[in-house]
């Protein structure tokens, strides 16, 4: 059996132990312990009660008969001190019934007396390793709120932004002199309203977009679909994007226009997010080049570029709402492209996975399910303006 010892490096676990017979407290004190965890004892549930108070423990040992307050009783009272504490009932009249009625209570786990020492260690580390899964759990709960609440902050400061800076274009638009130069100078000031707008577009739509992966209602269906026309469209659409940095787009389809089982509006804000984010995280005269290889059941999307590349502490939260590399030199968005591409993967059935090499670039492969060719289409598939996706 395996036996799992605090690291030094780590704060020892506190056990508390109640029982009204010495030799079991001193029994369960030892061989505690002797495995590296912090242990306090008492002999009944007042003084017991009183300690968890004191010492705000990870995981409790209870006796249920006991004179004065019963096991049951020190249940119910040091529950609402925390409510992740992991509690451990042991008695010497086992029955169904008594677990039965402990676990009612809130404990955790039930132990007969008499008991091995190996028992006794494994059901006190399968108790903390509960309590760490619990705690991590509310840890994450509270960073994802906060995230949340950031975003919430981030989305409004960044639509009134951009609002502002309309609202000051037009304000010069509104007093431009009628002057040799002032067409120019209108036009200038369009252009830079515009751009505003588009910004603001883009933020609406990644907020719609996320509305959607909460209420878990992305693909709308699953149809046979041809990612050729679409994967052109996008890089139609990124172009000018790509040219102001200097970066070439570049592709590798096979004939037969690449059919996959899809939601063509999720294909294309799927195969976008990708694109957008190898222009965006490139490097200036760098490439981008989105590959597909068809065959069997699945079809294999590829976005590769020669960008700055993720570090390897970053990959594994690449997906994850609201995060973002900032430290990547790069502007960072909203955090939400990757976790939208994730859950769209998932809704059709699909898989992925990134290669990274920082420096060298990044490789987001995309695995979806095959299709036998769609017919054909007049014309490709068009982006709707509407869309919740966007």
């Amino acid at each position: 059996m395996e036996v799992r010892t605090a690291s030094p490096a780590e704060p020892r676990p506190v056990i508390v132990v109640i029982d009204d017979d010495a030799a079991m407290r001193l029994s369960c004190q030892r061989i505690l312990a002797k495995t590296g965890f912090q242990v306090e004892v008492f002999e009944d549930g007042v003084q017991g009660v009183e300690g968890v108070q004191r010492l705000r423990p990870d995981l409790l040992i209870v006796d249920l008969k006991m004179p004065g307050i019963s096991g049951l009783e020190v249940i119910s009272r040091v529950q609402p001190l925390d409510p992740s504490l992991v509690i451990v009932v042991i008695t010497g009249y086992a029955t169904i019934d008594t677990a039965v009625e402990a676990m009612k209570a809130g404990a955790y786990d039930f132990l007969p007396k008499p008991f091995s020492p190996d028992e006794l260690r494994l059901i006190v580390n399968r108790g903390l390793e509960r309590r760490r899964l619990m705690l991590e759990a509310r840890r994450q709960e509270v960073e994802r709120e906060l995230l949340r609440r950031r975003f919430v902050a981030f989305v409004s400061h960044q639509l009134q932004t951009p609002l502002a800076a309309i609202h000051q274009y037009l304000n010069v638009l509104k007093h431009l002199e009628d002057e040799p130069s002032a067409a120019a100078k209108r036009a200038e000031w369009y252009d830079r309203c515009l751009k505003r707008l588009e910004e603001m577009l883009g933020l609406i739509r990644n907020w719609l977009s996320w509305s959607a992966v909460e209420r878990r209602c992305l693909a709308r269906q699953c149809v046979p679909v041809s990612l050729e026309p679409i994967i052109m469209a996008v890089l139609e659409d990124c172009r000018p994007m790509a040219e102001k940095e200097g970066i070439s787009l570049q592709t590798c389809l096979p004939s037969g226009g690449c059919p996959v089982l899809g939601d063509p509006d999720c294909l294309r804000v799927l195969i976008e997010n990708l694109v957008t984010n190898a222009i965006k995280y490139n490097k200036p005269g760098g490439e981008v080049c989105i590959s597909v290889e068809s065959g069997g059941p699945e079809a294999q999307v590829a976005v590769a570029d020669t960008g700055v590349g993720i570090p390897e502490q970053y990959r594994r939260l690449l997906f994850d709402e609201f995060f973002r590399v900032s430290e990547a030199g790069k502007a960072a968005g909203a955090g939400l492209g990757l976790a939208i591409v994730k859950r769209i993967v998932s809704e059709l059935n699909g898989r992925i996975e990134v290669q990274s090499e920082v420096g060298v670039g990044s490789t987001f492969r995309v695995w979806l399910p095959a299709s036998a060719p769609p017919a054909p289409q007049d014309s490709p598939p068009a982006q709707e303006e509407q869309s919740v996706l966007g």
